[in-house]
């Protein structure tokens, strides 16, 4: 099966373009490596210089990094930044040459933030691509549910069998938690670090709790943070941050929890079939996360947050996209109900439009504001 990723590419190609360094940021395994090969392939009117940070021939290459770079034209591809931290400050004197003779492409697995040593700052020299598995734009409506199930990890879901997927997916625990999370500096037992994982995913779709995480672990409350703070920089949950509108009424101020893959997320609560999650109690907030993390392949997740009041009111997405304001609601059942709740967020939030996300294939108004739609048609709108 060919995916078409040529709308990553052309975004990569447009912002190399305008600024002298452009980071890929995404989970591992998610097909960064595969973009930039293809990127690279579609370049004939320059050198191609590509350095592998996990390759020890590569690592050698660039034992004095601005020895190594500084003579290179063309377009630079530095896979797995975070395994050479020290290379932040060197891309910082070389994007600055007034000749620029070299652009550079930076692949990622973990957020600046998380890196040891990445403090330097790239601020006006970079610019960011969030990457992701596979979405529904890029597989088709026709594969929802095969998508929903296995998640969007490329060798997941082209897995020749669920098994094979769900293997996938426990070696992919397996090498994170071995190997990925030590060699970013982070010393935690893999053991207690799945667990915790594991514990996010029966939170899934909730307001976070820390102190009730921390209570389950068995540890402090900055433990607890810590552990999420690593889980969501390096891509593998999304805490989704609240608005908040000057409004007299009394809002939630914590984020709400994700897993982003529905495919681990599934692995994570061990639900052995697509049967079985039918009639799993998650069967709801999976869907409500599945949906959720197709809309910012399209919208950009830099502007999308939750919204909810202490009094009850509430939103599972807002997001503002091309200088309109929609909200989202994501119901697991093919008929969907206009909610009190709905009017409150349409009336406070001053939303464009509410779209209602269920299970279904039709596509039909509820009110002249909320609209009820299937994924794939929500996508096409957008």
């Amino acid at each position: 099966m060919i995916i078409n990723r040529q709308g990553y590419i052309e975004t990569i190609r447009d912002r190399l373009q305008d600024n002298p360094v452009v980071a890929l940021s995404g989970p591992r395994q998610a097909g960064k490596t595969t973009l930039a090969r293809l990127l690279a392939q579609s370049v004939t009117d320059e050198t191609i210089h590509h350095f592998d940070l996990e390759s020890q021939v590569d690592l050698t290459r660039l034992t004095h990094p601005e020895l190594g770079l500084s003579p290179l034209r063309g377009l630079i591809i530095l896979d797995e930044i975070q395994r050479m931290p020290e290379l932040f400050p060197t891309l910082r004197v070389l994007s600055d040459r007034r000749d620029l003779p070299a652009r550079f492409l930076i692949l990622g697995s973990a957020s600046p933030d998380l890196i040891a040593g990445a403090s330097e700052t790239l601020a006006g020299r970079i610019s960011f691509v969030d990457i992701s598995g596979f979405s529904l734009t890029e597989l088709g409506s026709e594969n929802l549910a095969s998508h929903w199930w296995r998640g969007g990890f490329p060798r997941a879901y082209l897995a020749r069998s669920d098994k094979v997927a769900r293997q996938w997916h426990e070696d992919f625990f397996r090498t994170f938690l071995e190997r990925d999370i030590p060699q970013l500096g982070i010393n935690i037992p893999s053991s207690t670090l799945r667990r915790f994982w594991t514990m996010i995913a029966h939170y899934h779709g909730q307001i976070l709790k820390v102190s009730e995480l921390a209570r389950s672990l068995g540890s402090s409350e900055p433990t607890a943070r810590r552990y999420i703070d690593i889980l969501s920089g390096t891509y593998v949950v999304r805490q989704l941050p609240p608005w908040f509108e000057n409004l007299k009424k009394r809002q939630v101020k914590s984020p709400k929890i994700y897993i982003r893959d529905s495919g681990i997320l599934h692995a994570l609560l061990d639900i052995q079939s697509n049967t079985a999650l039918e009639s799993h109690s998650k069967l709801g907030a999976s869907w409500e996360g599945f949906s959720m993390e197709q809309i910012p392949s399209i919208t950009g997740d830099r502007k999308a947050y939750f919204w909810a009041t202490h009094s009850g009111a509430e939103l599972d997405l807002l997001v503002f996209h091309q200088g309109r304001r929609f909200g989202f609601e994501f119901k697991y059942s093919e008929r969907p109900r206009v909610t009190k709740s709905m009017g409150v967020a349409l009336a406070d939030l001053r939303l464009d439009h509410l779209y209602v996300v269920h299970p279904g294939k039709h596509t039909f108004p509820m009110t002249d504001q909320i609209t009820a739609t299937s994924l794939p048609a929500l996508l096409e709108i957008l």
